[in-house]
């Protein structure tokens, strides 16, 4: 994942990749070379018409170069247009937003599929169940709910004398668990400052020795614990990251005739995944930055008596934290209990099955804007002018990954695929999960995950139908390798958050990530078989 994909709720993704990545000085060599470029290429490299004129310009060569046949004119333009957009997308050429609303008019002027269809992908159910997230992540942070509960966290677990380990574990605990509810780029955000305030309680480059050393490994414990612990809780639940809800889609999409993936059976899978993972981080922390004398040393300047501190100056908790909070409990215990096994089918058998978990997350956000919020005389929990901060970008992204999956599948490139795919017939699908994972785990270091898992997982269930094993056997294995951008600051915007911090260096990341990126890997590789076929059905024939 990359920054074009998140970022702080306060503004659009790409202002906050670029406030909070460090900002370098240009030479005088780098002046010097600028200055030689002629007027009109410098006035194209700085508006960046160049990438923009580099998606339909790809358009253009693969309609007039590539074909598929004359009956598979559809399916070519369908190429095309995917030039365009995944250029756009990776070079950040216009915002991520307007790129991700190019669907809307490229696929009803190439023939790929009618207007009325394009729109249609843009709003469903899951598209419904990420608004709502949105819009309680908001009351959530509005009230200062998450750092209440980061503080409360966090302090019970410092020790006294510090116990470095049970702090870790308290930090990075407190970040998955948040993760689960909220989209991972924003509770990244909302952690760090609770992370470095901490840290700012101790000394840093003005202490001498052994302990300057401690004090610095540390910090780039805390501050990379923050970061990947956010990226692993939200592999957790459906909420937490825009590959999962990709990824549940798709999968109505292409099988809608199949058992659609459910925020419940998603957890029941995407957790104990998410807790290995975070069991692989936490070890990983603890064995690579702290030491026997790092409790000593960081024992003389961080103590419980601070985080108390900033804890009491929140005060006592009102009425409309402790509303949202009912709310939000709600939520969860409807999501969970919608649909529970076969024999216990879950409150949804009331209405039918016509309800899904969009429809219960509008309802309990609709909440909010009904309930008192304690404060004032006819002020609710929250008005319209506090969502001035959703993400629409994320929305319109999700929608533009539902309308490809749509175009693939109407303009007849899926079936396409599934002929250049077929001398894969007979391939041993244990061998060829890892390395679905590994291909998405790739791919997501360079761009952003939700733009990865579009990408391949259209690829990957043309592959299941080819090889003759249930598709999501490859579409999980491509969604999860998505989520594992663990190596470089472009990977994800949390990345660049904790980059920015100045605490870590590249270096850091990739020598931390690799190991806890093998350890997803080999998870996936492990509870596919055994425990995905249980959850998701695999072993029935699609």
């Amino acid at each position: 994942m990359d920054p074009r994909c998140g970022g702080h709720w306060e503004s659009s993704s790409e202002d906050v990749t670029r406030s909070l990545l460090p900002l370098h000085d240009i030479t005088a060599d780098g002046d010097a070379r600028r200055s030689s470029c002629p007027p009109l290429v410098a006035s194209l490299l700085a508006n960046g018409y160049l990438s923009i004129a580099a998606g339909p310009l790809a358009a253009a060569l693969i309609c007039a170069l590539v074909d598929l046949g004359p009956e598979h004119a559809a399916a070519r333009n369908m190429l095309g247009v995917l030039a365009w957009v995944f250029i756009w997308w990776i070079t950040d050429a216009v915002p991520l937003a307007v790129a991700s609303m190019a669907p809307l008019f490229l696929f009803p002027v190439f023939g790929v599929s009618s207007a009325d269809a394009v729109a249609k992908a843009y709003m469903d159910d899951v598209i419904s169940l990420v608004l709502g997230s949105f819009i309680l992540a908001l009351a959530i942070e509005h009230y200062n709910i998450h750092r209440r509960l980061a503080l409360n966290i966090t302090s019970l677990f410092c020790g006294d004398p510090v116990k470095p380990a049970l702090l870790l574990l308290g930090i990075c605990g407190t970040t998955m668990f948040i993760s689960m509810w909220i989209h991972n780029t924003p509770c990244t955000v909302m952690m760090m400052p609770v992370a470095t305030g901490i840290l700012q309680r101790l000394p840093g480059d003005a202490a001498a020795g052994a302990d300057a050393r401690e004090f610095r490994r540390f910090s780039k414990a805390v501050v990379l614990g923050v970061v990947y612990a956010s990226a692993i809780g939200g592999m957790a639940t459906l909420t937490g990251t825009g590959a999962n809800i990709i990824l549940v889609g798709m999968w109505s999409t292409y099988f809608p005739e199949q058992e659609p993936i459910t925020f419940s059976s998603w957890m029941s899978f995407g957790l104990p995944m998410s807790l290995l993972l975070f069991a692989a981080l936490w070890a990983t922390l603890c064995l690579m930055y702290c030491s026997s004398n790092t409790g000593r040393a960081l024992s003389a300047y961080l103590d419980r008596t601070h985080l108390r501190r900033e804890l009491s100056l929140l005060g006592p908790m009102a009425f409309a934290e402790k509303m949202v909070l009912a709310v939000f409990g709600g939520l969860i215990v409807l999501w969970m209990t919608r649909s529970i096994t076969d024999d216990i089918p879950g409150w949804s058998v009331l209405f039918h099955g016509n309800v899904g978990d969009g429809t219960v997350t509008i309802m309990m956000a609709t909440l909010l804007f009904i309930i008192p919020s304690g404060k004032s005389d006819g002020e609710k929990l929250m008005d319209w002018a506090k969502c001035r901060r959703l993400q629409w970008h994320i929305v319109l992204l999700l929608g533009a990954g539902f309308a490809i999956a749509d175009g693939f599948k109407t303009s007849g490139l899926t079936d396409i695929l599934a002929g250049w795919l077929g001398f894969l017939r007979g391939a041993p699908a244990l061998a060829v999960a890892p390395v679905a994972c590994v291909f998405s785990g790739l791919i997501t270091e360079f761009t952003s995950d939700d733009a990865t898992t579009t990408l391949v997982l259209p690829l990957l269930a043309e592959l299941g139908r080819s090889v003759g094993v249930h598709p999501l056997l490859l579409m999980v294995p491509g969604a999860v390798g998505a989520q594992l951008s663990y190596l470089l600051p472009t990977g994800s915007p949390g990345n660049s958050v904790g980059f920015s911090t100045g605490y870590v260096t590249i270096k850091d990341m990739v020598v931390t990530g690799m190991p806890i990126k093998i350890v997803g890997v080999a998870a996936l590789t492990l509870l596919l078989p055994t425990l995905g076929v249980a959850v998701f059905g695999m072993d029935q024939k699609v």
